[in-house]
């Protein structure tokens, strides 16, 4: 295959940190409130603008209230499970890595009794048919190392007695979320609006404040994730007063990816941008033989539009062991890193040998057309020293 020349004008397309918005620059930080407290009037408004900004361009019900937490999505989602959990019985959702981080917390650290564990491999997706919503129900909306997300909300019900905890982080802002299906709902700055790393948002409904004013865990909560006190919600997390110091620079490039979004189209661009991109790798798939997606449930209503993960399918490839499949893939990705067309494509080290190109609302589709043939061109390449 001829090597392609024309390259994509931005070749980042990892799933996180995530590609910055087009068009952006340093300069655009020249305004954050550096040096200052962010205690002071200035920088705690500008906290309270991400919050309002987020919920709004979002379209979160009105009575969900909004706070920024500490520790990315990571510390966004442990806080809700150390200070909500232990009510009732849980049931926990894993199709990949976060996932199954999650259970580990529920299991080995919360130590929690009563629990139904539906944990299924990469590329599979359990069977949401068992879950019981008289418990406490965790899932992951899109399944950020393997390419699966949840086909919808259709399958919880309104009238659950538990709640609905969510990790989000993938997902919100490129897939349509109902929710009112959600109790909880966590995500960080640095994925779909391509924002800097370390910090986390929590959405909470009516029914998740009511649990936080009506029970005290029986464990002691550490202060990073702690949200309610003495059955009282800390009202400054949703209002601009965080639990640790903040970076200001990192909270003036959250509301100038959210001021991006809003100039462009809002939510209804983003989620346009990111599937528009998604089919523009579906449809190449389904043209190559060699290549097919990591999911084993092929229906599109399964297969994420941000972190699209795809593997090799070719008979030559699946003849090799699980070693040796790695450095082909690492050997695919280096040479278009080096050729300066895609950066951090490889597939996360827990799952299967796989790319994974990222696709949310930062990365303009024209870009993953440029791509594909490269990836054609690098397979080819290294397919030539083994076949």
């Amino acid at each position: 295959m001829e090597k392609p020349t024309n390259k994509p004008n931005n070749p980042n397309f990892s799933s996180g940190p995530c590609a910055k918005r087009p068009g952006w620059k340093i300069e655009n930080l020249i305004n954050a409130n550096t040096g200052r407290s962010h205690r002071s009037g200035e920088a705690k408004s500008k906290l309270k603008l991400v919050i309002d900004k987020s919920k709004e361009l979002l379209k979160l019900p009105s009575d969900y209230i909004v706070g920024i937490m500490p520790g990315s999505d990571t510390g966004a989602l442990e806080s809700a499970l150390w200070s909500l959990l232990g009510h009732r019985g849980v049931d926990i959702l894993a199709w990949e890595n976060f996932g199954k981080d999650w259970i580990q917390d529920v299991v080995k650290q919360l130590q929690l009794s009563k629990i139904n564990v539906y944990d299924v491999n990469y590329g599979d997706f359990p069977d949401i048919g068992k879950v019981n919503f008289q418990n406490d129900v965790i899932f992951t909306w899109n399944g950020t190392t393997s390419g699966v997300k949840v086909p919808n909300a259709e399958w919880i019900p309104d009238d659950r007695e538990g709640l609905t905890i969510c990790d989000a982080t993938s997902a919100i802002f490129a897939m349509p979320i109902d929710y009112q299906k959600c109790d909880v709902l966590t995500w960080s700055w640095q994925k779909v609006l391509g924002g800097e790393a370390a910090h986390g948002m929590i959405a909470m409904s009516p029914k998740a404040i009511n649990r936080l004013e009506n029970y005290t865990p029986k464990w002691p909560i550490p202060k990073i994730f702690r949200i309610a006190n003495n059955k009282k919600i800390i009202k400054g997390i949703f209002e601009g007063s965080t639990i640790n110091t903040p970076s200001m620079i990192c909270v003036e490039d959250a509301l100038d990816g959210l001021k991006w979004a809003e100039d462009n189209g809002g939510l209804r661009f983003l989620l346009e941008t990111s599937m528009n991109s998604f089919q523009t790798i579906y449809n190449w798939i389904e043209k190559n033989d060699w290549v097919t997606f990591l999911s084993n449930n092929k229906n599109k209503e399964y297969l994420s539009n941000t972190g699209i993960t795809f593997k090799i399918c070719a008979d030559w490839f699946e003849s090799k062991n699980d070693d040796d499949q790695r450095l082909i893939v690492k050997k695919i990705c280096k040479l278009l890193s080096d050729e300066n067309v895609a950066y951090d494509i490889n597939g996360y080290a827990k799952a299967p040998p796989s790319f994974r190109v990222w696709a949310g609302g930062t990365v303009e589709t024209v870009n993953i057309k440029i791509l594909l043939p490269w990836i054609e061109w690098a397979y080819n390449e290294v397919k030539s020293n083994y076949v």
